[in-house]
């Protein structure tokens, strides 16, 4: 079954030729290639495009300033039954691609699957905790915030259905949110995100090592949540979130009863 699914992987990218080529080159030697790999070029100036084209991969151009816009332009082209994400600075083992797909073929439930990652650069001694401690409290702040695990931008996948689902609902205009937290907000709130096991993903530090850089992904965080007030208020949201599912629970009882 997960050799059936067609895979989609989307890379948004503006003037980050060298990791590019990194990470494509990581993406032609997963055990499971993916069937098309689409990179969108958010306005870059170097050889961005070009480094996509020579290794194979589909570029769309995406004219809209953001990584909200760049990432759902890529989605909309997609044309995989799975859409898989990361950065362009990004490494991928190569077993990701093979795993989203057994992950996906095992959980016909889920939606959208999300993984965890480890800093490839940077001093090496702090490459560990540094993301543990990273990640781990995204996932505990986000948690809290939206009643289920989110979802990070980095090692991502999600069903093509689930997508044409909410894309008409997703900020991505703003290129001020962070569009992996604006996409929980919304598939959470209609399909369960559930945590990859078995493959992870290797990312840059860069983001980590300037302190405005820090800053601005901090406050993007910020108005991440906030624009989705007052409507998903976090006790608003959990009693929203748990009565659906009660409301699942109860039509599978009376669908298994006739």
């Amino acid at each position: 079954m997960a050799d059936a699914l067609r895979i989609s992987v989307v890379i948004p990218v503006k003037d980050d030729d060298t990791e590019l080529a990194r990470c494509l080159q990581a993406l032609a030697r997963q055990t499971r290639p993916a069937d098309e790999v689409i990179v969108v070029d958010n306005g870059s100036t170097d050889a961005s495009a070009g480094v996509a084209r020579a290794l194979g991969a589909r570029v769309v151009r995406c004219e809209a300033p953001g990584i909200p816009a760049a990432s759902a332009t890529g989605y909309d082209a997609a044309v995989g039954d799975l859409v898989l994400r990361l950065d362009a600075d990004c490494v991928p083992d190569a077993a990701w691609v093979g795993a989203m797909a057994a992950a996906f073929a095992a959980r016909p439930d889920v939606a959208a699957f999300t993984g965890g990652a480890r800093f490839v650069d940077g001093p090496r001694a702090l490459r560990t905790p540094l993301a543990a401690v990273y990640l781990g409290a995204y996932a505990a702040v986000m948690t809290l915030t939206l009643g289920h695990l989110p979802l990070f931008g980095s090692n991502l996948g999600m069903r093509r259905t689930a997508w044409r689902g909410i894309r008409s609902s997703v900020h991505r205009d703003d290129p001020e949110l962070h569009d992996d937290m604006d996409l929980a907000f919304h598939l959470g709130e209609f399909g369960r995100i559930r945590l990859l096991r078995g493959a992870t993903m290797g990312m840059s530090m860069r983001p980590f090592t300037s302190g405005v850089a820090f800053g601005r992904r901090v406050a993007r965080g910020l108005r991440t949540v906030l624009v989705h007030l007052p409507r998903d208020f976090p006790p608003v949201r959990w009693t929203r979130r748990a009565l659906r599912a009660a409301l699942r629970g109860t039509r599978l009882g009376r669908s298994r009863a006739t």
